[in-house]
């Protein structure tokens, strides 16, 4: 067995380190696993219910650590936060809420970046908000100077402190005209919550439009909001005076479902992927059946399962329609089956492609190119931090002792190792509870070969 490789800095959470499976490779995954809400948009919902003056309850939420981590931070604000009657149900009475003190913030926000969407809400609510360290995946820059100009814009006063950041609205806030440099999903969630209780109107221009975001509209929209989607990127808030709570079914997660389908691509398998939809799935669907993947489209999901021989491709990350950039490294890993040349270029996060040196490790055979690739070809305009990977194959894919850098890198290594021949050692496993609810079960479920090792 290799030495250990890591693909990126790990967080630094305990909760999310020490778990470690020894998987055997080398044996397809089939059979059915099913996906609930998308982490993506469970979370911001749940921030959501700060905003109302009645009760919120939010279906198919996912059994996930981040979902864990915002719960503690809405109880922590004094939010009562209960389970439904039925599973992956929550039900929430904002009544009770008050400000929290920054220790109590700050022993849940280094596992999440989520806390700074809290802003908005609490300036309406409490007329101030702290925001400390954040966390989440070490993938890239993600600077917070989009979340910081855009709540200036509606009025707020930003002060730095040596525990974090204080953010106070001392005349309220009222609506802005905001243009974001990038389309960022984060940036565009926080403009939402924030404009759709401050006076006047809100024109948001470069807006993000992932399903997530119009999942969060729509949730919106059901506490009392009044939120229009204009062309060109363009999302138009009327603020009002109060909200109330919601009764909201979250869309389904279709980072997982697209994980499920480069495991099976990836291990020659055949999976069922149930409450996977095609509309939310539409590009990913056509690169995977370029890729030499197949699929079935049913109502209650989708089946994934290969076509013959793999070919490569050439993919462009981009924002929503384009291909999604956590859905590159899954799928990287089954193009190192792929009978070619691929490139990857990877155009939203600058350190994404680091988990590559662990499959390189294992056999496969990829180049990354820290400035990107210039080609006459290429769709999405070039950015000054993207990168670039050229995956050539077939390669045999062999066992390894690695390191989970991030979530869904961490993800692309148990694939790897999977689809690998001998045995692998993956570690700190945990942090795939970010955004993979019973994963160990449904590997389980699929006729993985592993064992829980610590």
């Amino acid at each position: 067995m290799s030495s250990v490789v890591t693909g990126a800095v790990a967080p630094a959470s305990s909760s999310e380190e020490g778990e470690t499976l020894r998987i055997r490779g080398g044996r397809p995954l089939t059979g059915r696993v099913e996906v609930k809400g998308a982490k993506n948009l469970a979370t911001k919902a749940m921030v959501a219910v700060l905003l109302g003056n009645s009760t919120s309850i939010l279906r198919d939420v996912p059994d996930i650590s981040d979902v864990g981590v915002v719960r503690s931070l809405l109880e922590v604000h004094g939010v009562h936060v209960t389970d439904g009657e039925n599973p992956g149900e929550l039900v929430f009475d904002p009544s009770g809420a008050v400000s929290a003190n920054f220790e109590q913030i700050d022993a849940y926000a280094g596992a999440s970046r989520i806390p700074i969407l809290f802003c908005g809400p609490l300036l309406h609510l409490l007329g101030e908000a702290l925001i400390p360290d954040l966390g989440g995946c070490r993938i890239g820059d993600r600077p917070i100077n989009f979340h910081m100009d855009a709540l200036r814009a509606f009025g707020a006063v930003v002060d730095k402190t040596y525990e974090g950041i204080r953010i106070t609205a001392p005349d309220g806030l009222h609506g802005a005209q905001i243009e974001l440099p990038y389309p960022s999903v984060g940036a565009t969630e926080q403009v939402l919550l924030t404009a759709v209780r401050a006076r006047g109107v809100t024109e948001l221009r470069n807006a993000a439009i992932e399903p997530e975001i119009m999942d969060l509209i729509a949730v919106l929209q059901k506490m009392g909001a009044i939120i229009s989607y204009e062309p060109n990127r363009v999302i138009l808030i009327e603020g009002v005076d109060q909200l109330r709570g919601y009764d909201h079914r979250c869309i389904f997660d279709r980072n997982e479902a697209a994980s499920w389908a480069a495991a099976a691509l990836a291990t020659d398998g055949d999976i069922f992927v149930g409450g996977a939809r095609q509309q939310e799935m539409l590009t990913f669907l056509n690169v995977f059946r370029k890729v030499g993947g197949e699929f079935d489209i049913h109502e209650d999901g989708i089946r994934f399962f290969r076509g013959g021989e793999l070919r490569p491709v050439v993919v462009e990350t981009d924002v929503h329609p384009g291909f999604m950039t956590d859905w590159q490294q899954p799928l990287v890993v089954a193009l190192t089956q792929a009978n070619g040349v691929s490139t990857v270029h990877e155009t939203v996060y600058e350190n994404r492609l680091g988990f590559t040196r662990a499959l390189v490790q294992m056999g496969a055979d990829i180049v990354v190119h820290p400035n990107g690739i210039a080609d006459p070809a290429r769709r999405v305009p070039r950015r000054a931090l993207e990168q670039a990977a050229v995956i050539t194959g077939p390669t045999p894919l062999r066992g390894a002792d690695v390191v989970v850098p991030d979530l869904r890198g961490g993800y692309s290594y148990l694939i790897a190792a999977l689809a690998a021949e001998g045995e692998s050692v993956v570690r700190n496993v945990g942090i795939l509870r970010r955004g993979y609810e019973k994963l160990f079960a449904k590997l389980d479920t699929l006729g993985a070969d592993f064992d829980v090792i610590g």
